[in-house]
């Protein structure tokens, strides 16, 4: 597994890491209408999934504002921004940010998708900071798992990563 600080302090990631070139495991999340939304709804789209503690942190706010501003012209590609805040929070987020186009996910109910790629950080009940790239057939191409949950990811690499696709 990954290891991963947050505010300095280890965290232990529960769930499955995942790595570049495996399949990208299918999970259930909830839109801001309180939906399921799995995986499979974005079929045949590259995918660049970013994942942040709380959308309600400057860090996170403007983790998911970059991805979607320097990602959003990828032909066929779609921005994914999951974390475990309510969807209630999310829709009031993104009416704040004033971001009618981004796609917040939440994995508070169940964690599916924390399980599945590993990384629900297990003394916080939060999402661990990290991007996943996945091509048009899920296929896992970019994979970042933020070795400090306080620290930026790498957008350029997640970026040109979809970019390359």
């Amino acid at each position: 597994m990954a290891e991963v600080t947050f505010k300095g302090d280890p965290v232990t990631l529960g769930g499955k890491e995942v790595k570049v070139g495996d399949t990208a495991p299918d999970f259930t999340v909830l839109n801001n209408s309180l939906e399921e939304v799995t995986l499979s709804d974005y079929q045949g789209k590259k995918k660049l999934i970013s994942v942040v503690p709380s959308l309600d942190t400057g860090l996170c706010s403007k983790q998911t504002r970059k991805f979607n501003e320097d990602a959003s012209s990828v032909d066929n590609a779609v921005i994914l921004t999951i974390s475990n805040d309510l969807p209630f929070a999310q829709s009031r987020w993104c009416a704040a940010e004033g971001l009618d186009n981004v796609i917040t996910l939440s994995d508070h109910r169940d964690l599916s998708f924390g399980e599945n790629y590993g990384t629900v950080m297990d003394e916080l009940r939060l999402q661990a900071r990290s991007v996943f790239v996945l091509d048009e057939n899920d296929k896992i191409v970019h994979a970042e798992y933020v070795s400090e949950g306080t620290e930026a990811p790498d957008y350029d690499t997640a970026v040109d990563a979809l970019k390359s696709l």
